[in-house]
C-alpha cells in the first residue's frame, strides 16, 4: 500500500510481498498503486508500484489498486510496463469520464460506500457490468447494502447482480476465487 512504503525497508517489504504472494490462497497483489496526497515520496511510490506491476505479471496475479489523484500516472505506468494481468481500481468514487477511460483500457472498477450517492450510481450504470466489482473496504456499511445500491443502479435484481459478480470474479481471479 502506498501509505506504508518505507524507503529504508523497501527491499525487505518487496521481498515479503514476493514471498507471501506465492501462496496459493493469495489471489492478487494489492492494495498497491499511487497516492498523491499521502506523505510517502511520490517518486518512491512510482518505483515500488512499477516493481509490483512487474511482479504481478511475472506470477500472473491480478492487481488491486489504491489510487488517489493519480489515475493518469497509474494508467501510464501500466502501459509503459506492458501490464498483462487484470487490474481492479478499488473504492472508485470519481467521474463517469474517468471510469469509462479506465474500463476502455480493460481495467475493472470496484464500488463501495460511494454508491450511497446518486452520482456514483450513475457512473456505475454507465459501465458494462462485466467490468464491475463491489466492496465494503473499511466502511461502516454492509455488503448487503452495497448490493442493494448496485442492483438499483444497474436496474437488475440482486440475484442477477450476484451472478454477474461471480462471472467477473472467475474472469479476473480464476475458479480459485469461487472455491475459497
Amino acid at each position: 500500500h502506498p501509505w506504508y512504503i518505507h524507503e529504508a525497508t523497501v527491499k525487505e517489504q518487496m521481498a515479503e510481498l514476493k514471498k507471501n504472494s506465492l501462496r496459493p490462497a493469495v489471489l492478487a497483489i494489492g492494495e498497491c498503486g499511487l497516492d498523491k496526497i499521502c506523505t510517502v515520496d511520490y517518486t518512491l511510490q512510482q518505483k515500488v508500484f512499477t516493481e509490483q506491476v512487474k511482479w504481478a505479471n511475472e506470477i500472473g496475479k491480478p492487481l488491486i489498486l489504491h489510487c488517489v489523484k493519480a489515475h493518469e500516472d497509474v494508467l501510464r505506468l501500466l502501459l509503459k510496463h506492458q501490464n498483462k494481468v487484470p487490474v481492479i481500481f478499488h473504492g472508485f468514487n470519481k467521474s463517469k469520464d474517468l471510469a469509462q477511460k479506465i474500463v476502455s483500457k480493460g481495467c475493472y472498477i470496484s464500488f463501495g460506500k460511494a454508491l450511497q450517492h446518486q452520482q456514483t450510481r450513475e457512473v456505475m450504470l454507465s459501465l458494462p457490468p462485466e467490468f464491475v466489482f463491489l466492496e465494503t473496504d473499511d466502511a461502516n456499511i454492509s455488503i448487503r447494502k452495497i448490493y442493494e445500491f448496485a442492483a438499483a443502479a444497474l436496474q437488475i435484481n440482486e440475484d442477477s447482480l450476484s451472478l454477474q459478480l461471480q462471472k467477473n470474479a472467475v474472469t479476473v481471479f480464476g475458479v480459485a476465487a469461487i472455491k475459497l
